[in-house]
């Protein structure tokens, strides 16, 4: 049988394509679009957000530096597009203050908020966007150049010829369509998927005294969920979780599920089933973590389940094989170099095993270069955001909320660059993105 779609196919042409709209997306299209260009920004959701939005990571984690000194005020030390979504987010009443985090800060967001912020960012520079539409494939000229993606939309097909493309998709859809090189995880081994859900109905002052003000409960926290578990009366896999008070009154934003298959088997979302028993079985577990909260810990008697990420939170599945590689000897030494583009003060917190386990980089940060963002091999294409080219630890560090923002602040400029000079992505130089993410205030030194 031949698949049969008799719509007819829409013909688009756009200078710059970015497909995925989560923080890397947004922070691409704007900057892009800020410089005159034609940009189109398709996003497979009704809304921008990624995994901060649709996952409900929400939180804007990586800003500040990490230190062992805790009477220290938290040291800001990612800027740019980063710094200027933040403020927007504050502006609109939908992002918390600095909170605790183990050794440094993070911020809590307004999930609606957020895709209202971006919402607001997209039309001043009067983007393109294409919601709920899918690239099913790339258009490649031979076997190397991408020129485009082919979409489906509830139109119909839209083919979205473009002169650069971003892969924005998270999981390096694009890359992995047109054959160009990528790898999965650690020899495919990947961080562990989970259910991220808001409890309302907390007493939080006597949560807060409780507990204290760090968002990483406290060893009787982890104590009492082990020996809940030991008895046979919950089913609770992840011992040492994190609860973060949100912008809204008695809520908690709940990080603490550890999802695996019914069969109890590591899962990877880039396999169908695989992302399919996440989501049943981390709704399983977001019952289960909820049910033992009102019933051990302080403040939560009377809480309940307001809701749970759109789509199970995903940390990492495809990369990019790129020009260069981010490795984990560069995060925990805080290398710096002429050709990075963002910085990272985030710690290494890696998801796998019952135990996430955290490697704190203390008063200090390490750069990421451009060339991580650019394939090994192909042109006309370049990623932003978690896909970036970067060893299994490294990648722990570097995928979150901060850095996807500045990720996508330089990408923009560089499809901008490849656009006007006619010159292939990885013929850029970082050190002449880090020159122009500076006048955007990136204060990148």
């Amino acid at each position: 049988m031949t698949p049969v779609d008799k719509r007819p196919t829409n013909i688009l042409r756009t200078d710059i394509l970015v497909v995925g709209g989560g923080a890397a997306g947004v922070a691409a299209a704007t900057t892009a679009a800020r410089q005159g260009l034609d940009v189109t920004l398709v996003e497979k959701y009704g809304f921008c957000g990624g995994g901060a939005v649709a996952g409900l990571s929400g939180t804007v984690c990586g800003l500040y530096e990490a230190t062992e000194t805790s009477e220290n005020r938290p040291a800001q030390v990612v800027f740019g597009f980063a710094n200027e979504f933040v403020h927007r987010m504050e502006e609109a009443g939908g992002l918390s203050a600095p909170i605790k985090y183990g050794k440094t800060w993070t911020r809590v967001h307004d999930p609606l908020v957020w895709r209202e912020v971006a919402d607001s960012f997209v039309a001043e520079e009067n983007l393109r966007v294409i919601y709920h539409s899918v690239a099913t494939g790339v258009l490649m000229d031979g076997n190397e150049r991408v020129e485009g993606v082919m979409l489906w939309s509830k139109q119909g097909p839209v083919e979205l010829r473009a002169s650069v493309t971003i892969d924005a998709s998270g999981d390096a859809d694009l890359i992995a369509m047109g054959g160009l090189p990528s790898f999965v995880g650690d020899n495919g081994r990947v961080q562990n998927p989970t259910m991220i859900f808001r409890l309302s109905g907390v007493e939080m002052t006597t949560f807060t005294r409780a507990y204290g003000d760090d968002t990483i409960m406290p060893v009787e926290v982890t104590e009492a969920i082990q020996k809940a578990n030991a008895s046979g009366e919950y089913t609770l896999p992840r011992a040492k979780i994190w609860l973060f008070p949100t912008t809204r009154p008695g809520e908690l934003l709940c990080n603490c599920t550890r999802v695996t298959g019914p069969d109890g088997r590591e899962l990877n979302t880039l396999f169908w089933s695989d992302f399919t028993d996440a989501e049943r079985c981390g709704r399983l577990q977001m019952r289960e973590y909820a049910r033992f909260f009102r019933d051990h810990l302080a403040g939560c008697a009377n809480a309940f389940v307001n809701d749970t990420a759109v789509q199970v939170g995903v940390r990492q599945t495809r990369q990019i094989d790129g020009v260069d590689k981010l490795s984990n000897a560069d995060v925990v030494s805080g290398m710096k170099t002429l050709d990075g583009i963002a910085r990272s003060p985030w710690p290494i917190e890696l998801h796998t095993g019952e135990k996430p386990r955290v490697e704190w980089l203390l008063n200090d940060y390490y750069e990421v270069p451009y060339d991580c963002f650019v394939p090994r091999h192909g042109e006309g294409i370049i990623a932003a955001g978690r896909c970036l080219s970067a060893e299994h630890e490294a990648m722990a560090s570097a995928r979150v909320t901060a850095q996807c923002f500045s990720y996508g602040h330089a990408i923009g400029h560089a499809a901008v660059l490849a656009v006007r000079d006619h010159v292939a992505p990885r013929e850029i130089q970082g050190r002449d993105l880090r020159m122009l993410l500076n006048k955007d205030g990136a204060m990148l030194g």
